[in-house]
């Protein structure tokens, strides 16, 4: 598919079986809408909380009449909404985690810091968590076991992206990294700020590196359980974080001026721990 933001992960892919391709395509038309909305363009604070709150108004209308068509205020929520509604009624979806990733972009734009990993974690568990818990409906995989596991993995890729994006979201006034891993490792705001290769942020983010890559490990035997391309396509997107970690670490955790961007060498390497 299309996409007008750079990924390190593959999206929609034609790995995926073309059943689910269209439902992919939905879920994540609704989450990079939602997503925009807290992080990109100009709009104030209150606008956002706005457009988000019509998102959420939408979701109320298609969880009240089940299998319907909504009709949205606006041809841009028909464009989202209407074959989101065909989505979750085609694969019997549960509407919940919806309602969870519009929680966390409404969190986006008014927590700017967190305390501590726990309380990152729980913005996780509705940033990332949600969208694995619907792959797991849609392959018809949805167990207790698969459940942790996708979580992991999708809490992991969700750390992989915010270490990658230290410098980009500090320029948003956002800051992911813990503030109690910040003041333990000795880093400070200003460091951020001048962005300094410190041996203390170093040692931070190699421990951060080293938290993000033992979710993705933990989580990494359901891609190996899931059958066919859909487990081709998941182990793809764990080795891609893995990667992304790798990429880090060689630059000596020079996330300011070395944001990874996976090429076709990242690729090959990737699809060969995939397949053996």
């Amino acid at each position: 598919m299309s996409i007008d933001h750079y990924e390190n992960f593959p999206v929609a892919s034609l790995l995926l079986p073309r059943r689910l391709r269209r439902a992919v395509t939905d879920i994540y038309r609704f989450a990079r809408a939602a997503d925009d909305i807290a992080d990109e363009g100009s709009a104030t604070d209150e606008e956002r909380l706005s457009q988000l709150a019509a998102f959420r108004a939408e979701l109320h209308r298609i969880g009240a009449e089940p299998g319907t068509t909504p009709e949205p205020g606006s041809p841009e929520l028909a464009g989202i909404f209407v074959p989101l509604a065909a989505t979750i009624a085609r694969h019997q979806l549960p509407i919940t985690p919806f309602y969870d990733l519009l929680s966390a972009f409404e969190q986006d734009i008014g927590v700017k810091r967190y305390e501590d990993y726990d309380t990152l974690a729980d913005y996780c568990t509705r940033s990332a968590n949600p969208v694995g818990r619907l792959m797991l409906h849609l392959f018809e995989a949805t167990n207790p076991q698969n459940v942790s596991e996708a979580d992991a993995i999708c809490t992991g890729l969700q750390l992989v992206n915010f270490w990658q994006d230290v410098r980009v979201d500090w320029h948003k006034h956002r800051v992911y990294l813990p503030q109690e891993d910040l003041r333990r490792h000795g880093v400070t705001d200003e460091d951020l700020a001048a962005c300094r290769l410190t041996p203390a942020w170093r040692d931070l983010m190699a421990f951060e590196v080293e938290r993000a890559r033992a979710l993705l490990h933990f989580g990494a035997p359901l891609a190996r359980r899931l059958p066919g391309r859909m487990g081709l396509e998941l182990r793809l997107v764990v080795q891609g974080g893995l990667r992304v970690l790798e990429r880090i670490e060689a630059s000596g955790y020079d996330v300011f001026m070395n944001r990874p961007e996976l090429g076709a060498k990242d690729w090959a390497i990737m699809l060969w721990r995939a397949i053996t």
